[in-house]
């Protein structure tokens, strides 16, 4: 890669960080800001929407012109997601990548589209691609009870991707002003 190129790549992927980090969905970055940890919210109208899901997000040298690779951190049961490293399939990632894909289109489409419709005909996770197939009120169950057991649980009653206080905190805040 050309020192032009590269400047060009580091100084897309510090204002890709910097748009992670102002939306609130960036925790934490490596010291070569090679790894990104991400927290989002499940898709709503999904098992994972009162969970807040921990994602990994590794960044090859090459990045943007090689995808990364994503990988739940929060333990998750779905057919594209391994239960044991959290490695995900995602054909857009790893087939038809494209250098006009940035970070936060991966956080706010690729991932939610991937837990609103997983590809059960090509799963990671067997277990979770069969019952999801044959007995989606079980798969649900089961996805729910993950992000009860493995994620943060957030505000059920908030619909919005916000994750802002609780009504009981801003009394407290007000009677403190």
């Amino acid at each position: 890669m050309s020192a032009h190129k590269m400047k060009k790549s580091i100084n897309r992927l510090e204002t890709e960080i910097y748009k992670l980090k102002a939306k609130g969905y960036l925790k934490k970055t490596s010291d070569s800001n090679d790894e990104l940890i991400v927290e989002l919210r499940g898709p709503k109208d999904t098992p994972f929407h009162n969970g807040l899901l921990t994602v990994s997000i590794v960044l090859p040298l090459d990045y943007p012109f090689k995808s990364p690779s994503i990988g739940f951190v929060s333990k998750i049961f779905h057919p594209n997601v391994d239960e044991s490293s959290g490695s995900v399939c995602l054909d857009v990632l790893n087939q038809v990548w494209t250098p006009l894909y940035d970070l936060q289109t991966i956080v706010e489409v690729f991932i939610p589209q991937l837990l609103a419709y997983p590809n059960a005909m090509d799963p990671l996770n067997t277990k979770a691609a069969q019952m999801y197939l044959n007995d989606r009120d079980m798969y649900n169950k089961v996805a729910k009870e993950y992000v009860s057991k493995y994620s943060k649980e957030i505000n059920r009653e908030r619909e919005d991707n916000s994750l802002s206080y609780s009504s009981s905190d801003l009394e407290f805040e007000a009677e403190l002003v």
